[in-house]
């Protein structure tokens, strides 16, 4: 929850869903995409973590409380670059605390579902611009077969062809990665 994950497998899911097909890709094949993207995305995070605690840790070097304060930095980090105002601010008021001065007073577990919530919202504004485009070709499709009269015929088993091949043409997969892993930069 404290990661990119969320904002990747929803935006697969609706990518799936704004396709219209309805097992592929599996969703095992979404979930584990979802997971080494988000292992790709949170390196950096996870290597400072590494460096500053982990191992000075595991060295003796460090205690347990000092590793986890050290460790909750860059993932806290992380979160506020991803988390908007609006969302932290409710959570502060959901919470009855007063606004802090700096982002050390914000306290973790307000930042937690702040930054779960933004991550949904980002998630679903991605998935809306995803869908337009399939969307547009759904009712294109609609319009000429009852422009033919074909109005037995099911819109979605011609427009699915072609919805499959508007996605390889443009290179769906590496417009939809790639634009995922720049989301988070």
């Amino acid at each position: 929850m404290m990661t990119s994950f969320t904002r990747i497998v929803v935006v697969l899911s609706f990518l799936r869903q704004s396709l219209g097909t309805q097992q592929m890709p599996p969703n095992q094949l979404i979930v584990g995409l979802s997971l080494f993207l988000t292992f790709f995305v949170m390196a950096p995070t996870w290597n400072r973590i590494n460096e500053d605690a982990v191992n000075p840790y595991l060295a003796e070097q460090i205690t347990q409380k000092v590793a986890f304060e050290r460790a909750e930095a860059p993932i806290r980090e992380f979160m506020f670059s991803q988390t908007r105002e609006k969302d932290l601010e409710l959570f502060l008021s959901l919470g009855k605390l007063n606004k802090p001065q700096n982002r050390t007073e914000v306290p973790t577990y307000v930042l937690i579902p702040a930054f779960v919530v933004s991550e949904l919202k980002t998630a679903f504004q991605i998935g809306f611009m995803l869908y337009l485009p399939f969307l547009v070709l759904d009712m294109v499709v609609a319009s000429v077969l009852m422009a033919m009269g074909m109005m037995m015929l099911p819109p979605m088993m011609i427009s699915l062809p072609f919805k499959i091949l508007l996605f390889v043409l443009v290179d769906g997969w590496d417009l939809i990665v790639g634009g995922l892993v720049k989301s988070f930069s």
